[in-house]
């Protein structure tokens, strides 16, 4: 196989083709088209939907249009024939005045592939315009003495049209004196003379009237006229002279209006009339007229109007000198106008696009825009530029179009709404700059989920709320817009001690606010775990989760639970024991409490609440162990009620209370009888046994009242009965021993009001107490009863007032003083005067002296709960026969009757051997009491 050969002319022509077609893409982007002037509107210029390769139902599909730059539209688009028509009348002379060529340049839009066509349309000249003189007629003094030959400067016609049609020739009247020469000059401009041909005589012809015509060409000939007047003068044999053939001067486009421009001059040798020169523009037109002044007298050239190079960089002004009579002289003045950058670009916005989506790839067009400045030079050259932090590039296309690009994908969530400002600025100096601002929206699409603040949350809430209470509330923001971050909340299925979580709490959808839909148990739920998701309504949806613990705070809603002592199930009352040689500090028992709440709601703390033996036991705080606070003594009643409280530390604090019984024996054996009989009511219906007693309580306190009532009218009566009852005195000793109160009825008494009695209708029930008031500490005497007393009579007493005999009453002992534990009062408990004495008021004596009989007398009717034989005080009934009085303190000794001089004491005391007490008011102190 051979091998190949280098051939230079091949890749030459190669090139070649490639350049011709680069030309020829470029040549296919301009069309060019001619049309005459003065068409009528609608016009057919060219076919453009051919030229452009489309059929002419594609024009108005692809978006094909016209594009200014803010000049009166000359042509329009006829979309249903795909031609290029006129828009107007076309008027090449006010388009391009005395331009050689004429030509209108436009671009053609073709929207869809964003591309720029240009069009040339070529404006041709009609004969439309006539030769104008300007003025109808022109005055010319002539010398009458001008030898033939003589030439007169003609005015000129002025013609707008161009070629043939401009100005062809002129034409003079016929006349014997004067004939017509056309001059052509270097600028191809024909100027008319007037020369003379035979000598003139002012005598026979002063005036000679002739008519100049103008002509043009082309296929319709117009003309004009002026009407000559040669006025016949006397001799002026030199004419003005200028200094200069030709002025030339350069000035700026933005002198201000009133500088001078130059000063022409022009000099006559002549004297008098015919050396006075004046000035005037030759051809003037209107433009020339409004833009200069010539001062006719001075020569000086100002500026009357504004300059403006864009519109006209360079005049050519005829200027003319003339003497008195009437010989001209012409010059030139030739005005450049230099360009200054006083103007700034224009921007002319020719596509734009007002939104885009973020998603949109790099090179997306966002806008088409022209830009053209009226300056020339360096002042036309225009740079366009965008911030540099903005993601959009330019790209310049044809001519002086560009493209404004997307340079990267756009993010909604970082900008949504850009106000792009394109700068163009041109290299004048100082540079001018137009900002053109481009605003654009970029559309959502949901591409964010919604987020969580926080990665999980936590939530409290305390127990025994209401249902529906709100508890916690999340929220997830979405960065989109619209339906894109509208979010809604929902919480994943789960379930907890069996129940599915939407049983314990639910959740706002709309809002993320969560509520409990039942009220929760600290003690059976701790906490919840919940996943709660979030969902924006974009599509597809995006969705997000957080956890959410909600932990249930603890209150104290449980009381404290009494283990021990425990209510035995048997029936019985639960007993403790404390033997009589316990020091202080023994412990004696200890209640056990525990309280179902946590935390502070669980502390326990312990309080003797009531104890029948104050300062007897002391309860530890926190422990509940229950102590011995000081030594037993002989006089301590061998059974004790002791209630203790237990409180927990919550808010408001909660409390328990229960009882025991301590029974102080010291050998236990002796005690196990009696202790088997304090048994519980075990029927249900003693629960109503506190109001019984509340009942019972008023009922007596009313009874008391009543009696005290008629204590005071017996007393009242007392005064006059005196004698009756000293006389009924000596019959006392035949009054039946039944009409006396018994010992037994006399300790009923004292068990019941020197003691303050706590009524327990059921352990399981609340503890209802009655304090009383503690009367007395001693019992009343066997001789105290046998003595004379009006309040120990029985009730058949009355029948026998007759029979009584009245005996005095002996005065207490005043001397005789009572300890601090056998004062009145809850177990000597009352503070008072270290040294006071029994109450010597007499009513006060009376008064306790009944309320003493009346309880005796119903504990000997057998009301008395104590019961029992006499010898026994009651108690055989209850713990045996072996507690006889033996056993039991002889509370008659230390019973002191007011009024009396002796002490109470029974067959048993004087079976003991024990004398009676004396009438010397000294009692007989015992440490042994019982309370109940």
């Amino acid at each position: 196989m051979a091998a190949s050969t280098y051939c230079p002319d091949c890749s030459r022509l190669i090139g070649i083709c490639v350049l011709l077609g680069a030309l020829w893409e470029i040549r296919a982007e301009h069309i060019l088209y001619s049309v005459p002037e003065e068409l009528e509107n609608g016009s057919f210029v060219g076919n453009i939907a051919k030229d452009l390769g489309l059929e002419p139902r594609e024009l108005a599909e692809r978006g094909v249009r016209i594009v200014s730059r803010g000049r009166t539209q000359l042509f329009a688009l006829n979309l249903r024939s795909g031609s290029l028509v006129t828009a107007g009348r076309i008027d090449r002379e006010e388009l391009c005045d005395r331009s050689p060529k004429c030509v209108v340049n436009l671009e053609i839009l073709l929207e869809d592939n964003v591309k720029i066509f240009g069009v040339e349309v070529e404006i041709i000249d009609v004969n439309d315009n006539a030769p104008n003189f300007g003025a109808e007629q022109r005055e010319i003094k002539v010398a009458e003495n001008e030898t033939p030959g003589t030439r007169f400067p003609l005015p000129e016609a002025f013609d707008p049209d161009i070629g043939i049609n401009s100005l062809q020739g002129y034409q003079l009247s016929s006349n014997g004196h004067f004939s017509l020469d056309v001059q052509r000059g270097a600028d191809g401009i024909k100027y008319p003379e007037l020369v003379l041909e035979r000598a003139l005589d002012r005598e026979e012809e002063a005036v000679h009237h002739l008519v100049l015509t103008a002509f043009d060409g082309g296929d319709q000939v117009h003309s004009g006229t002026a009407r000559i007047h040669v006025t016949l003068v006397d001799t002026n044999d030199n004419a003005p002279v200028f200094t200069q053939p030709e002025y030339r001067v350069s000035v700026q486009e933005n002198v201000p209006v009133g500088s001078r421009l130059l000063t022409v001059k022009a000099t006559d040798t002549d004297e008098g009339a015919n050396g006075e020169v004046t000035y005037s523009f030759r051809k003037v037109r209107d433009k020339i007229s409004q833009l200069f002044h010539l001062n006719s007298l001075t020569g000086d050239i100002t500026i009357l109007g504004d300059l403006d190079y864009e519109d006209s960089g360079f005049y050519d002004i005829d200027v003319e000198a003339h003497d008195g009579p009437g010989l001209r002289a012409r010059s030139k003045v030739l005005v450049t106008i230099l360009d200054v950058n006083d103007n700034a670009p224009e921007v002319t916005v020719t596509s734009l696009t007002s939104s885009i989506q973020e998603t949109s790839s790099p090179g997306t067009v966002i806008a088409l825009f022209n830009v053209h400045d009226s300056d020339s030079g360096e002042n036309g050259l225009v740079t366009c530029s965008i911030p540099d932090n903005l993601p959009f590039t330019l790209e310049k296309t044809f001519g002086n179009y560009h493209r404004l690009l997307t340079h990267r994908t756009l993010d909604r969530e970082e900008v949504s709404e850009y106000n792009i400002t394109v700068t163009a600025t041109d290299h004048g100096t100082p540079p001018l700059s137009t900002e053109t601002h481009i605003s654009l929206n970029v559309a959502d699409i949901n591409d964010n989920p919604p987020a969580f603040p926080q990665a999980s949350y936590l939530a409290y809430i305390p127990e025994n709320n209401p249902k529906g209470a709100s508890i916690f509330s999340v929220t997830a923001r979405d960065p989109d817009s619209n339906e894109n971050s509208m979010v809604t909340y929902s919480l994943a299925e789960d379930k907890l001690q069996g129940a599915p979580l939407s049983s314990y709490v639910s959740i706002n959808s709309d809002t993320g606010v969560l509520y409990a839909l039942r009220s929760f148990d600290y003690e059976q739920v701790r906490d919840l775990q919940l996943l709660v998701t979030a969902s924006d309504s974009g599509d597809p949806p995006l969705s997000s989760n957080v956890s959410l613990t909600i932990f249930v705070l603890d209150q104290n809603d449980n009381a404290p639970e009494i283990l021990y002592p425990a209510l035995p199930t048997d029936g019985s009352t639960g007993v403790e024991l404390a033997p009589r040689s316990a020091e202080p500090g023994y412990l004696v028992t200890k209640v056990v409490a525990v309280d179902r709440d946590s935390g502070q709601n669980a502390w326990l703390s312990y309080r003797l609440l009531k104890a029948s033996e104050p300062g007897l036991f002391a309860v530890g705080l926190h422990t509940g162990e229950v102590r011995t606070a000081r030594a037993l003594l002989d006089r301590d009643a061998l059974k004790q009620s002791l209630v203790v409280a237990v409180q927990d530390h919550g808010q408001p604090p909660l409390s328990a209370t229960v009882t025991l019984t301590v029974v102080v024996a010291d050998s236990i054996p002796d005690v196990l009888t009696d202790l088997g009989s304090l048994k519980p009511s075990a029927d249900p219906n003693d629960s109503g046994l506190t109001l019984y007693l509340v009942v019972a309580v008023a009922a007596v306190s009313c009874v008391f009242l009543a009696f005290i009532i008629v204590l005071l009218a017996l007393r009242l009566r007392r005064w006059h009965m005196s004698h009756l009852l000293q006389a009924s005195g000596s019959r006392l000793a035949s009054v039946p021993a039944s009409h006396f109160v018994g010992v037994d009825g006399v300790r009923a008494f004292l068990q019941t009001y020197s003691h303050e009695v706590s009524l327990t209708a059921d352990s399981r029930g609340s503890h209802v107490i009655f304090p009383q008031p503690n009367y007395a500490d001693t019992l009343i005497s066997q001789e105290s009863c046998e003595k004379s007393e009006p309040l120990l009579i029985s009730q058949d007493l009355p029948e026998r007032k007759g029979e009584l005999s009245l005996q005095q009453q002996a005065p207490p002992n005043t001397d005789w003083r009572f300890s601090q534990a056998q004062r009145p009062g809850t177990s000597g408990s009352q503070n008072g005067d270290e040294t006071g004495t029994w109450p010597n008021n007499q009513f006060d004596t009376e008064m306790l002296q009944a309320m003493i009989l009346a309880s005796a007398s119903e504990a000997a009717d057998g009301s008395s709960t104590l019961g029992g034989s006499a010898g026994t005080m009651g108690l055989s009934a209850r713990y045996g026969p072996q507690f006889t009085l033996q056993h039991v303190p002889d509370y008659r000794q230390n019973v002191y009757i007011p009024g009396s001089n002796a002490t109470l004491t029974n067959a048993a005391g004087k079976r003991d051997g024990k004398a009676p007490a004396g009438g010397n008011g000294n009692k007989k102190k015992s440490g042994k009491k019982e309370k109940k």
